[in-house]
């Protein structure tokens, strides 16, 4: 399947997701996440989840209280370019949600590509390759191609992978993991 007909699939798939299973699956993908060890991570690019997403609060929360001196940061988008950069918060930060629905950081210093250690990744859905589905712009890969070349990136995702998105391109790139409530994909 296409990237367009797969988005409009788990879009629909995972609105049909109860409260109470959402729930469930966001509890166990945080066991899952719980085996990973990120040796010497000082920064994570997190993002604020929109509805039917999993609890991002709920990992980045973990993280947070699990690496001592954790650097959080949360995208903000600038659509007229199709870019995004990382803006590190705090306790103090305040968030709004934009026109997209998207809730950004109101201030903060900017965290550049190069000095992130891990990225919490958004997607619909994601193959067996390691390749995702997200919301269409290319924010993402394209960040991600700024990155360095270690950086560990991870999606969460309540659905196994499908075989293969058939139409991936050579800007598109690929996951490291992705933790489902049943297991993480290694890629």
């Amino acid at each position: 399947m296409t990237k367009k007909e797969l988005r409009i699939l788990y879009k629909e798939k995972r609105a049909a997701i109860s409260s109470k299973d959402r729930l469930k699956f966001d509890d166990l993908m945080l066991i899952q996440l719980q085996q990973f060890y990120f040796g010497n991570a000082q920064t994570l690019l997190t993002y604020w989840q929109m509805e039917h997403e999993p609890n991002m609060h709920l990992y980045t929360n973990y993280l947070e209280y699990s690496i001592y001196n954790l650097q959080t940061a949360y995208p903000v988008a600038d659509f007229k370019n199709e870019t995004m950069k990382a803006i590190l918060v705090d306790d103090t930060t305040t968030f709004e949600t934009n026109n997209y629905g998207i809730t950004e950081p109101q201030q903060g210093a900017e965290l550049l590509p190069t000095e992130i250690d891990i990225v919490f990744v958004p997607l619909l859905i994601y193959d067996k390759q390691g390749y995702r589905v997200g919301y269409g712009k290319g924010f993402y890969d394209k960040f991600l191609n700024q990155c360095k070349e270690n950086v560990i990136t991870i999606g969460f995702n309540y659905f196994e992978p499908v075989e293969k998105i058939n139409d991936t391109n050579e800007f598109d790139i690929p996951l490291n993991y992705c933790i489902t409530p049943q297991k993480i994909y290694e890629f």
